[in-house]
């Protein structure tokens, strides 16, 4: 005798399978890698520390 197949369960596991296979692409065109986003990081705190570092004191003017 053959096996029984739940066919919601396997419409589920159907429409699942296709969501994640989308995210994946959608994720590997359009995403970031690590090493992007630790350089981005990098370089928003370098022109954070400049702007900090030209700041003018009350106490200079």
């Amino acid at each position: 005798m053959s096996t029984l197949t739940n066919l919601n369960k396997a419409r589920k596991d159907r429409k699942r399978d296709s969501e994640k296979r989308d995210a994946n692409m959608h994720s590997a065109k359009f995403g970031r890698s690590s090493a992007d986003k630790q350089a981005l990081v990098a370089r928003l705190s370098k022109a954070a520390k400049a702007l900090d570092g030209h700041k003018i004191d009350d106490k200079d003017a």
